[in-house]
């Protein structure tokens, strides 16, 4: 493998949303769920508080309601010929999100070669949330750099996908080779180039330009 591509799920691949508020809408928890949002934009809970607040909520979810959910969510278009393309290349593609590992997993099917997520119960909870499985933004960076040394690339051969705050500490960590995609400012200003649109191959090849540039070898180390 030469490149590792990781992308963000929630506003990225998945336009416009998270997975959490696609389930909230089918669980009727719309208002709960984005107050829930709010208060973890704002600070005022983690994401272990965030996880228990929509474990809390989701009592009757189970998983034929997650695949159902997963299946009508707002996705951008390319995801599986990005993966392909990446696969025949002979690198990785990777994704890291803060969300349920029993929603963002079914990626995989997509052709995502390894899904990194906030660990719950499976649907319908029988056990609470173990706070030792809930990912935080600075773990994107801790993931990365484990997945660099398994397949023993350095930083200079990763590019990295996102959308918003929880990126950010991933950005500032790969520099030269982020790909903003369909971002917010803040996200904008700290990436390489900006993408907007519905279609994960303009982003890609962004991307690609970033990795294949002449100096990209020597871009983040």
């Amino acid at each position: 493998m030469t490149v590792l591509h990781v992308f963000d799920m929630d506003g990225t691949l998945l336009r416009g949303s998270s997975a959490s508020l696609q389930i909230a809408a089918a669980t009727g928890t719309v208002a709960q769920v984005a107050g829930l949002e709010a208060a973890f934009a704002a600070g005022r809970i983690d994401t272990v508080g965030f996880a228990r607040g929509v474990r809390a909520l989701w009592r009757s979810l189970t998983l034929d309601i997650v695949a159902t959910v997963y299946a009508g969510s707002p996705w951008l278009s390319g995801i599986r010929e990005v993966c392909a393309d990446i696969r025949a290349r002979g690198e990785r593609s990777a994704v890291i999100t803060l969300s349920p590992d029993f929603f963002a997993r079914l990626l995989l099917d997509e052709g995502v070669d390894e899904v990194i997520a906030s660990r719950f119960p499976v649907p319908p909870f029988a056990t609470p949330v173990d706070p030792a499985g809930i990912l935080t933004p600075a773990d994107k960076v801790r993931i990365v750099d484990s997945l660099l040394v398994r397949h023993g690339l350095p930083r200079s051969r990763c590019v990295a996908y996102g959308d918003s705050l929880s990126d950010a500490p991933l950005f500032a960590y790969l520099g030269a080779l982020t790909v903003a995609v369909n971002a917010d400012e803040h996200l904008a200003s700290l990436a390489a180039v900006a993408y907007a649109g519905d279609d994960l191959l303009g982003a890609y090849a962004l991307g690609r330009s970033l990795i294949d540039a002449p100096n990209a070898q020597g871009a983040c180390r």
